[in-house]
């Protein structure tokens, strides 16, 4: 076997600033990914950089994206980073099976998953769970989770693997006595007659101006709307007879079949994505996120 000529060798130690940044397209993310320093992550990158003689990366406005260089060097440092982890996990004294970290939003884990754990625990006890939720933050934190329940409006990174649980349709939903228990349905105009609730950190995707334009209404402004930090409490305010949420998804299905709410209107408008799955493509075959994913498929 020859020898390897090691003067040829990047710094190594920034090879990890390199992946983390690349991956995620942000200094930030990667400083508190790799618990490192903004200035620390972009000192790595400069060494290695000026090691290679290449730019790595480039500003385009407020984005950073690769350069060509920076795009082929990516796959090859990924690679090698791990074919080691791969070949110091061979080499470990063997450990018990890892709990699998799911990430999810609070308003889906309190109104559509966590009531369903119990028969994913039943049928593979031999999978720990780790629940995680987030109230605002949409992107999948792939650093702290395996596999994701999430909300996407765009395209994913490539090294993502996705898939579709539901469509995106939002409607509005509240309580009966809300209407006096009328029977006839009302019209989308006269929504605006009754409190409107709305939650902050959904409204960049769906909110009640875009609903009431979908039904054929010329809205001049929007609403006026109580707006919380979560569906969960908008969904709450909803059922005490509050006012009237807009949900998107099937968050709300408990409470329509149990008829604590209504659908005062009758009207779906869809949503710009998708609810789904997402986890690393290279770890889409492990075993705990293939039968988390197959479990969650058979349950919709």
């Amino acid at each position: 076997m020859s020898s390897m000529d090691f003067r040829k060798l990047p710094p190594l130690k920034s090879l990890k600033g390199f992946e983390a940044t690349a991956r995620l397209r942000s200094v930030r993310r990667a400083a508190e990914e790799l618990n490192l320093t903004h200035p620390a992550i972009t000192h790595q990158i400069q060494t290695l950089e000026e090691s290679l003689g290449v730019k790595l990366f480039s500003r385009e406005g407020r984005s950073l994206v690769l350069t060509a260089e920076g795009e082929r060097y990516y796959p090859c440092v990924r690679g090698a980073l791990e074919q080691l982890l791969q070949g110091a996990d061979a080499i470990r004294p063997a450990e018990a099976p890892s709990a699998l970290r799911v990430q999810t939003y609070i308003s889906f884990a309190i109104c559509w998953l966590a009531h369903r754990l119990a028969h994913f625990r039943a049928r593979h006890p031999e999978i720990k769970l780790h629940l995680a939720t987030s109230g605002a933050d949409w992107d999948f934190d792939e650093a702290n989770a395996d596999i994701g329940v999430i909300y996407r409006s765009a395209p994913l990174p490539s090294h993502l693997h996705w898939v579709k649980l539901f469509d995106s349709r939002y409607f509005p939903v509240c309580s009966p006595k809300l209407l006096d228990n009328r029977s006839t349905e009302l019209r989308p105009q006269d929504l605006m007659q009754y409190p409107l609730i709305t939650v902050n950190s959904e409204d960049q995707f769906w909110n009640w101006h875009q609903w009431f334009e979908s039904t054929g209404l010329k809205i001049e402004k929007p609403p006026e709307t109580l707006v919380v930090d979560t569906l969960v409490v908008a969904l709450e305010m909803a059922v005490d007879g509050e006012g009237i949420a807009l949900v998107n998804g099937p968050l709300a299905d408990s409470g329509l079949r149990s008829g604590r709410l209504v659908m005062p209107v009758e009207h779906y408008a869809d949503g710009q994505g998708q609810w789904g799955i997402v986890c690393r493509k290279d770890l889409r075959q492990d075993h705990r996120i293939a039968s988390f994913t197959d479990w969650l498929l058979g349950v919709r």
